[in-house]
């Protein structure tokens, strides 16, 4: 009987202690599993830490970009916020270019290329010097040029290489043009010599600027072609480009003149349709500058044609005299004339 109970007595030792030892197991897992949690959590949030630093440094040591420098600077256009006219003037922003008539090749029996200069000095050509700002902008033709090229409505062709339309330019090639370039010079410095008695001088770059009336003349190139299906001359303007004189410095004698960039004129038809052409007489009675070129309001003079000129040579090339260059300048125009006229008998 003594033996039973002390064999019992073992087992429920034995059992306890088994009991204990699951336990202690578990509660080391527990306790290495919160540790490990712990640990995890402390690496996330000090990583979480280490970005939001990250950031704030990035945002501190941010480097503001300038704003880029405006090659072609133009005045800001004001608009209007209150009705500047009596009336209500609402037609210009309608107006499109009616459409070319269409001219087979085979119809074409007679074409030439004639390039002409229009001098906004003469007194026929002087709206397009007109310098009053409306809605749209500055109303000088060379800035409704600028405007439409900086817009993108126009593609501006390089002139110094060719005037067939080849090689677009950028805006920065346009304005470097424009403004011309830098020079040093020596100027007295004030810092140092305030009283200017010692004489102490420093370089200074000098840039020239841009002025818009200094372009005077505007180049036209067209071509006149004599459809004989409807037994007509037709002239159709291809190209436009601002003229720019160029001085000597130093005495101030022209040194010549050449275009800055080529416009394709059917391509800035639209926009032109849009602008009206000052007119002296009756401000009310404006024509849009794509109506002034197709009715040909404005004088102008030939220096180049394709007529008898196979080395393709402006007429300065050839004839020195400048009387002489306009009288043989109205020769073309004559000899377009007359051959449109020989084809009739009366």
């Amino acid at each position: 009987m003594k033996w039973k109970f002390a064999k019992y007595a073992l087992l429920v030792v034995a059992f306890g202690m088994a009991i204990n030892v699951v336990d202690a197991q578990t509660r080391k897992k527990t306790t290495r599993n919160t540790a490990a949690k712990k640990k995890a959590s402390a690496k996330k949030t000090q990583a979480n830490v280490s970005d939001a630093n990250l950031g704030v440094a990035k945002q501190d040591t941010m480097v503001v970009k300038a704003q880029p420098k405006d090659p072609i600077k133009m005045d800001t256009i004001r608009k209007s916020l209150r009705n500047d006219n009596a009336i209500e003037k609402n037609l210009v922003k309608d107006r499109t270019p009616l459409s070319y008539e269409h001219i087979r090749e085979d119809d074409a029996i007679f074409r030439e290329k004639v390039w002409r200069e229009i001098d906004i000095r003469e007194k026929i050509n002087l709206p397009f010097r007109y310098s009053a700002d409306e809605d749209n902008g500055n109303q000088r033709f060379i800035a409704i040029l600028l405007n439409t090229v900086k817009s993108g409505e126009v593609t501006a062709f390089d002139a110094s290489i060719d005037d067939r339309f080849t090689t677009p330019m950028t805006l920065e090639q346009i304005g470097a043009k424009l403004a011309g370039s830098c020079d040093t010079i020596m100027v007295p410095d004030t810092e140092k010599d305030p009283t200017l008695s010692k004489g102490i001088m420093k370089e200074s770059v000098v840039c020239e600027e841009f002025n818009m009336d200094d372009v005077t003349k505007f180049r036209i190139k067209e071509e006149w072609v004599f459809d004989k299906e409807s037994s007509r001359m037709y002239v159709r303007i291809l190209g436009i480009a601002p003229v720019k004189t160029y001085f000597d410095k130093n005495t101030g004698k022209e040194l010549g003149s050449a275009p800055i960039f080529w416009i394709y004129y059917p391509d800035m038809r639209p926009a032109l349709a849009k602008y009206e052409v000052y007119n002296g007489k009756n401000f009310g009675a404006r024509m849009s500058w794509e109506e002034l070129f197709e009715s040909r309001f404005f004088g102008s003079y030939v220096i180049k044609s394709t007529l008898d000129n196979p080395y393709d040579q402006f007429l300065k090339q050839y004839i020195s005299d400048g009387v002489l260059r306009l009288l043989e300048g109205e020769n073309v125009k004559d000899r377009i004339f007359n051959y449109e006229q020989d084809l009739w008998s009366y």
